[in-house]
């Protein structure tokens, strides 16, 4: 496990966290996947999160991330969703006609009980699985 640091704080907080898109379309494939997968880095950097490992499958989007220890977790994953949304709703007009890109579900635990790499793995081999 590697500690980040602030000015204030020493800490290591790291979330697996899973969304799907409304109704579990299919919508998270080709240039959409793409696009999604260069949008996510340029909002973590804004939001100080650090991506650990991510992956895209067609009905929804497996994150994990360190999140520094005073930044919320509600409001990160709000504005990952938010800005992600936006951004792919205006590059891409097929889903502008969808009531809102992403469910209000989120799925989100905490990586403590299992090793940081067995989940790293887990998310890394989700599109073999």
């Amino acid at each position: 496990m590697r500690y980040r640091t602030t000015c204030n704080a020493v800490y290591a907080c790291q979330y697996h966290i899973v969304w799907c898109p409304k109704y579990r379309r299919r919508v998270l494939v080709g240039p959409v996947e793409s696009a999604f997968k260069a949008i996510l880095p340029a909002i973590c950097e804004r939001l100080g999160v650090e991506i650990i490992e991510s992956e895209v499958m067609p009905d929804h989007v497996h994150l994990l991330v360190s999140i520094p220890s005073p930044v919320p977790l509600g409001d990160v994953i709000r504005r990952l969703k938010g800005a992600s949304s936006r951004n792919l709703r205006q590059q891409f007009p097929m889903l502008r006609r969808m009531p809102s890109l992403w469910t209000n579900s989120t799925f989100v635990a905490t990586v403590g009980g299992a090793p940081l790499a067995v989940v790293q793995q887990y998310v890394r081999n989700q599109k073999a699985a």
